[in-house]
């Protein structure tokens, strides 16, 4: 594992948040049963998860900005350093007593994602990745996985929510993949699924509507296992524009031709 003194800060805010994190889910399993449900309830651990991230960050590092899910955007006097903060990803899951959602933080500075952590409470395990420092997950090395065969590759996905998106894209781009892969997985935590990609237990991923919270952590840790991340027009702009592919060089080129051809068959029948 990197034991930078800015991956220090990084791992002990999150590691402080995840105490509470974990209680909390612990409870939530309890209300569903109940006629009210646990929304409520998870509402409030989410905010305070992020409230207590906040505070060690900012304490660690004065003046750096933030963009957090919840907070939304805070200026810090130190206009080059800004941190990425997502106390919950995988709220969903959360709410609904699955165990796979995590704790996603990164720094962005002068532009470039320099460092990211995501942890998986339930399972226990932490990735972290830090810019020409490598990926880990807890003390193990990470690299993409291998293959070169779109055939053999599972691939991550995520499906837009309701009210959000393009969901008649998101089908022809699914559709098309499905026709091209060994098989096609959404499990609801855009972080993890960036984590997985890194790890090798998927080959690739892609994503449309995502916030610079869900993914910038996962950027790091996928560049820095080895992999290559693109939005979905093949260019650099996955914080602004919010669309992710990634994987190893051949199935991110070839997961991208296939997002874009199938986004140019959707825009041609639609207009």
């Amino acid at each position: 594992m990197i034991r930078s003194p800015l991956m220090t800060v990084m791992l002990d805010a999150v590691m402080k948040a995840s105490r509470g994190l974990k209680r909390d889910y612990g409870e939530v399993e309890n209300l569903q049963v109940s006629r009210k449900g646990p929304g409520d309830f998870v509402t409030v651990a989410d905010r305070k998860a992020e409230q207590t991230l906040r505070e060690a960050l900012a304490k660690a590092r004065p003046g750096y900005g933030f963009r957090l899910e919840e907070g939304g955007v805070v200026e810090g006097s130190d206009r080059s350093n800004t941190w990425h903060v997502d106390p919950l990803d995988g709220t969903t899951n959360f709410l609904h007593g699955i165990p796979h959602f995590a704790i996603s933080v990164a720094l962005e500075r002068e532009g470039q994602i320099v460092a990211g952590v995501i942890y998986d409470p339930v399972k226990d395990e932490l990735y972290a990745a830090e810019k020409g420092q490598g990926a880990f997950m807890n003390n193990r090395r990470l690299r993409v996985a291998a293959r070169a065969e779109m055939i053999e590759s599972v691939i991550a996905c995520g499906i837009p929510h309701i009210g959000r998106g393009d969901h008649p894209l998101f089908l022809s781009e699914l559709g098309a993949v499905m026709g091209a892969a060994a098989g096609v997985r959404r499990m609801g935590a855009a972080a993890l699924d960036l984590a997985y990609v890194a790890s090798g237990r998927v080959d690739g991923y892609w994503e449309r509507n995502l916030s610079s919270h869900d993914v910038a952590a996962g950027i790091v840790l996928v560049r820095e296992a080895g992999g290559y991340v693109t939005d979905a027009d093949g260019g650099s702009d996955m914080l602004t524009k919010g669309s992710v592919v990634c994987g190893n060089e051949f199935v991110q080129r070839e997961l991208l031709k296939i997002v874009r051809k199938a986004g140019r068959e959707r825009a041609a029948a639609a207009g």
